[in-house]
């Protein structure tokens, strides 16, 4: 498993922190795009269910018991090259380069069986027995080309894996797209247009990412709400 820094770890679990995170990300996607063959590699995100009900039913500090105690899993059997962060919170984020998305389907999967067994005992001497887990996972090139696309096609993944009951790990698909009339400015699609080629992304991925920082500002985003 790589290691991070001091300066690039979680103060809690010793994982990778967010802002590392995604500076490996970056790092990841560059080096897939440079090389000769494009290099599949996958991103998952993990979260733990019901994890407001453990803060509820044991304390904070039993929460980041169970934190930790997933972060040592992700440690264990995360893979050696693989990179395990605390994304925020109870979730969790991993690269697995060098990964198609089934492979790292069945490290996921494998990291959720874990969990599952594991038992937590809390610094009250309380037993928490098993943490469940959901996840999600996509892949370069397949489902994204950028780190906001497969970040999406991973989060949408493993809200697909909450709905549908939890404790499971989903594989990104291309979602159906559904037309619906919107009327912009003028400015504000000159705008758009600019933006789009400045940075290289089609103005309908824009959009989209603009409608998922929509829903997560005003909460619909939350998974477990």
């Amino acid at each position: 498993m790589t290691k991070p820094e001091t300066s690039q770890a979680d103060d809690l679990t010793g994982l990778f922190n967010r802002k590392s995170f995604l500076a490996e990300l970056s790092a990841a996607l560059s080096n897939a795009k440079l090389s000769t063959h494009e290099v599949p590699f996958s991103v998952a995100l993990i979260d733990i269910d019901r994890f407001y009900d453990i803060n509820e039913r044991y304390g904070h500090v039993g929460g980041d018991n169970v934190l930790e105690a997933f972060a040592q899993i992700a440690q264990e059997m995360a893979g050696e090259d693989a990179i395990p962060s605390r994304y925020g919170g109870d979730e969790f984020a991993f690269i697995f380069p060098n990964t198609e998305r089934e492979q790292a389907f069945l490290r996921l999967e494998q990291i959720r069986a874990a969990a599952i067994q594991r038992e937590v005992v809390t610094e009250k001497g309380e037993h928490i027995q098993g943490i469940p887990v959901s996840g999600g996972v996509a892949s370069f090139p397949i489902d994204g080309r950028s780190e906001n696309e497969l970040l999406r096609k991973a989060d949408q993944a493993l809200y697909r894996a909450k709905i549908a009951g939890r404790s499971q790990v989903r594989l990104a698909y291309e979602e159906r797209m559904v037309p619906k009339t919107s009327h912009f400015t003028q400015t504000q699609l000159e705008r758009l247009s600019k933006l789009s080629e400045e940075r290289s992304v089609s103005e309908a991925d824009l959009l989209r990412e603009a409608m998922d920082d929509l829903l997560t500002k005003y909460g619909v985003n939350n998974i477990e709400s």
